[in-house]
């Protein structure tokens, strides 16, 4: 038995880099039995076959997984933004944010196409929100340098809306990758989706990054009861004003003596971020606890 991870995952082929070679494997039925997927990034346990070939057996204690996009263990998420076209949406960033902070990984927000604009407004709400933002462009090289040490020795997953210049950040960092890079529709103000699945690359300068589609890929399976439950510590900036407030229980939506609001007031809390908390309360409000375990 040999332990390795998964690279890639395709039409019930899991292709599992052991170290020393890389094992096409189907996995066992017992997984498929148990409402268990093996995902990409997941550490595994495979058995050779030979021939290059393997039968994934085992899969290791994870440190998170997502639903959608199919991923694990992932150590952050860059979120790649523009102020560009295609504008990002700040809700999108926000909620992916929000899913990936429930999920204990860090979240990095990437300004793609400064030499077109700066994303100044962007900039200013995560910056302020606490999250590492850091302005890029693919097409000058700025801030790659930079980006490099963020990713090194992580694995990082890429996600952005469809247009904002993954597939360029990915063949800037490495030319090895060769990823096909959609055109931007001018009419429509936004891109083609060139992703089709999830991979996990390995980068000369130590640093794991997975590609994987775009925000529309973070479905409903990820807005749950347990997001439900926890949503105001998944924004940081909420943090050091919970259990301030005047009630127990405090939705932190419209109440009186709310140490949230009173900070938001005070401008130490950016209006677009409770904005998008107010509309995720919203989303998340008709789930019912006797949901929790309905498949």
């Amino acid at each position: 038995m040999q332990e390795g991870r998964i690279l890639k995952a395709l039409s019930g082929f899991y292709y599992v880099d052991t170290g020393t070679e890389l094992l096409t494997c189907r996995a066992r039925g017992k997984f498929r039995k148990d409402g268990i997927s093996p995902l990409v990034g997941d550490r595994v346990e495979v058995r050779e076959l030979g021939n290059g070939e393997g039968f994934l057996e085992k899969i290791l204690p994870r440190r998170n997984a997502f639903t959608r996009p199919a991923v694990a263990n992932i150590d952050q998420l860059v979120v790649i933004a523009s102020g560009a076209i295609p504008k990002t949406d700040s809700f999108l960033i926000d909620r992916v944010a929000a899913i990936a902070v429930l999920k204990e990984c860090d979240v990095i927000v990437l300004l793609n196409k400064c030499d077109l604009d700066q994303a100044d407004t962007l900039y200013e709400i995560y910056h302020a929100a606490g999250f590492p933002t850091l302005r890029v462009s693919a097409e000058t090289g700025e801030g790659l340098e930079e980006l490099k040490g963020m990713l090194a020795g992580k694995l990082s997953a890429f996600t952005g809306n469809s247009g904002v210049g993954k597939s360029s950040i990915l063949n800037a960092l490495d030319q090895r990758f060769q990823i096909q890079v959609g055109e931007v529709s001018d009419a429509l103000g936004r891109g083609r989706h060139t992703t089709r699945h999830v991979e996990l690359f390995r980068l000369d300068f130590g640093a794991e990054i997975m590609d994987t589609p775009g925000f529309s890929s973070f479905e409903s399976e990820e807005l749950n009861l347990e997001l439900k439950h926890h949503l105001p510590e998944t924004f940081p900036e909420f943090l050091p004003y919970l259990g301030e407030c005047r009630f127990v229980g405090c939705s932190h939506t419209k109440e009186k003596g709310c140490a949230v609001l009173d900070a938001l007031k005070k401008g130490e809390i950016q209006k677009s971020r409770h904005a998008s908390y107010l509309r995720l309360y919203e989303e998340l409000k008709p789930l019912k606890d006797w949901q929790e375990n309905k498949k």
